[in-house]
């Protein structure tokens, strides 16, 4: 179970980056597969050779970031879908990632990595100290992708996922602010790569195949329980849905099932997580959070889902919820177009 939280909150760096594509800009980026092992092979090559693994993490990231803009070039300068994008750059990063590693499998065995100081110090898989550290990473990153957010740029971002051709009607560059999303998404992603090649020992070429699923259940399972009234709230819940999902994950294994179907749960996890806020007693989550002296609206005459795919605004001072789809559900979210455009006007 320590280890199963522990790398849960890892994989929580991993959900953040799929939080800003799917949530804030309602983009559905197939990049994070190959990204995720870029950053693992990056990192991996580097500290093999010698470098500092600081240096090597970083740049890990770095890669990502590159191929997350790369995307972001295809689709919005070069007009490609964005799903076909995303699948493009993650089959370029296959071959780019075995160039990288010069091997399908690059072992990390007695190199000095991140991890190892907890590794020696007998604090990975025992106790919670590794958990809390793990975790402050997980909720650090959380809170500096919230203040970006509430940032002018961060608000002409989710003024672009909520209705982008209104906020190009204001003077926004909305191509700027996609491949700006997917740089810094895939950046987030390559980071967790890099960081989970350490802490296994190893980067494999095959270790980022269907991650994306892994991040949208993160994403989903976390908003679903533990709302997302705010950005920083959605956020959090993203990062708490990654160490759920390993929990939900790690007892699936324990009562006996078969390693070889943990991607069939894991698609039914994210089926579940779809659909038990509109049919299940996780509908009456957001009612219960709301006790307290905060009101939720769903719309008029209308109790209030706070799930995937719903509309919500918080707030003793809202008298109304507007907007739909993914990525509006919050009032800073509802109010991102109005604030953008104004600041384009100045």
């Amino acid at each position: 179970m320590i280890g199963a939280l522990e790398l849960g909150f890892i994989y929580g760096v991993m959900a953040l980056g799929v939080y800003l594509t799917f949530r804030v800009l309602n983009f559905p980026d197939l990049t994070v597969d190959g990204s995720f092992t870029t950053g693992a092979a990056t990192a991996a090559a580097l500290i093999t050779s010698g470098q500092s693994p600081v240096l090597a993490t970083l740049a890990g990231g770095g890669a990502g970031l590159l191929a997350g803009a790369f995307t972001g070039v295809l689709h919005t300068k070069g007009k490609i879908d964005g799903l076909l994008a995303g699948i493009l750059t993650m089959i370029a990063l296959w071959s780019i990632n075995l160039r990288i590693m010069d091997k399908a499998n690059l072992p990390l065995l007695r190199e000095q990595t991140l991890i190892s100081p907890l590794r020696d110090g007998g604090y990975l898989g025992h106790g919670v100290v590794g958990i809390a550290i793990f975790a402050g990473v997980g909720i650090a990153l959380a809170v500096i992708v919230t203040w970006f957010l509430r940032t002018d740029l961060g608000l002409a971002i989710q003024a672009t996922g909520n209705n982008g051709q209104m906020i190009r009607s204001f003077g926004v560059n909305t191509d700027r602010t996609s491949i700006l999303t997917l740089a810094l998404s895939n950046m987030l992603v390559a980071l967790c790569g890099a960081i989970v090649a350490q802490y296994q020992g190893y980067a494999d070429i095959s270790m980022g195949i269907g991650l994306i699923l892994i991040g949208l259940a993160s994403v989903i399972l976390g908003q679903a329980v533990f709302g997302q009234r705010t950005i920083l709230i959605a956020a959090l819940a993203v990062v708490a849905g990654a160490a759920l999902y390993r929990i939900i994950i790690f007892l699936a294994l324990e009562v006996g099932l078969n390693p070889n179907d943990m991607k069939l749960v894991t698609a039914l996890l994210v089926i579940a997580a779809l659909l038990l806020p509109r049919w299940g007693f996780l509908k009456r989550l957001p009612a219960l959070r709301s006790r307290g002296g905060r009101v939720v609206f769903a719309g008029p005459g209308s109790p209030a889902p706070d799930g995937p795919g719903t509309d919500a605004v918080t707030g003793p001072k809202t008298g109304s919820a507007t907007g739909s789809g993914i990525g509006s559900a919050t009032d800073s979210d509802a109010r991102a177009s109005h604030v953008a455009a104004t600041d384009s006007k100045h």
